[in-house]
């Protein structure tokens, strides 16, 4: 896909975020906004995934270890074909197979269950070594927030992967600078962050996480990366693409009213004429 097809792409992930936690009224909408370009690469770019075999053996893998931010995974497994785009006003309803955090058994496209923040990271690490051990080719991405690197649990499996030399695996650290109390740095600062993954071993990349072409040229260096994991350390805005949700830590975990809905989804509309006027 060209840069724009991926920008359209993501403007669209971006509305099924906003409908979802709308429709809702609960969720997680400003880190679901903010790695919405990075889901929409992975899955219409980087990925070998079949969406109508979602559970084919030798598909690459996806863990989102900030599993609150399940309103951008859904949409995007949306958008890609996983299942219609209007189940997605179900997020967090009674009997809906898209709850507020992902389920492996009940979502078509989901890899792995999560919720408990750092565990997801885990989770990849197994599915990488296992891949390592059945002398399997594929390839095990994970998401996590820069709030989430706060836990322990997360430099112990960053200190596996490194000791066992996993460069099938690629750690993602959305780094938009807030979590729900506020700063990052001014609640446990996790400053300087490709400093750490550097001290266990990773190649570390540092991109802007809402350009395609630098996030390309990091997937690309990954892939050619041996004998040590990566880690993609990619600096992005919460809230992105909706006005008032922008650099917002409010809007952390918190669903917009009828006014709000309104004026977010005029934003999105917005950068779709752009992009359409782009584009002729």
């Amino acid at each position: 896909m060209t840069n724009l097809e991926l920008q359209k792409a993501a403007n669209e992930v971006r509305k099924g975020i906003v409908t979802a936690v709308y429709n809702a009224k609960s969720g997680h909408p400003g880190g679901s906004l903010s790695a919405a370009d990075m889901f929409t690469y992975l899955y219409f770019e980087e990925m070998n995934i079949d969406t109508k075999n979602p559970k084919m053996e030798g598909r690459d893998r996806f863990v989102l270890s900030k599993g609150h931010t399940a309103p951008g995974l859904y949409s995007t497994l949306a958008n890609r074909g996983f299942f219609p785009v209007e189940d997605l006003k179900t997020l967090r309803k009674l009997g809906s197979y898209l709850q507020g955090h992902p389920c492996m058994q009940e979502t078509p496209g989901v890899d792995m269950s999560s919720g408990s923040l750092g565990q997801g990271i885990s989770a990849a690490v197994g599915m990488a070594l296992a891949a390592k051990l059945d002398n399997k080719n594929y390839r095990v991405y994970t998401l996590l927030g820069d709030g989430e690197i706060q836990e322990g649990q997360v430099w112990e499996a960053s200190m596996f992967a490194g000791a066992h030399k996993l460069d099938n695996l690629v750690v993602i650290v959305d780094n938009n600078g807030l979590q729900i109390d506020g700063k990052v740095e001014d609640v446990c600062s996790v400053y300087p962050i490709a400093d750490k993954f550097k001290a266990f071993n990773f190649n570390t990349i540092e991109i802007d996480g809402h350009n395609f072409d630098e996030i390309r040229a990091a997937m690309e260096k990954a892939k050619e990366t041996k004998g040590m994991p990566t880690a993609i350390i990619m600096k992005t805005t919460k809230g992105k693409g909706v006005s008032f949700m922008e650099n917002q830590a409010g809007w952390h975990g918190k669903a917009p009213n009828d006014e709000e809905y309104a004026i977010a989804m005029a934003d999105l509309a917005k950068i779709e004429e752009e992009l359409g006027k782009a584009g002729e």
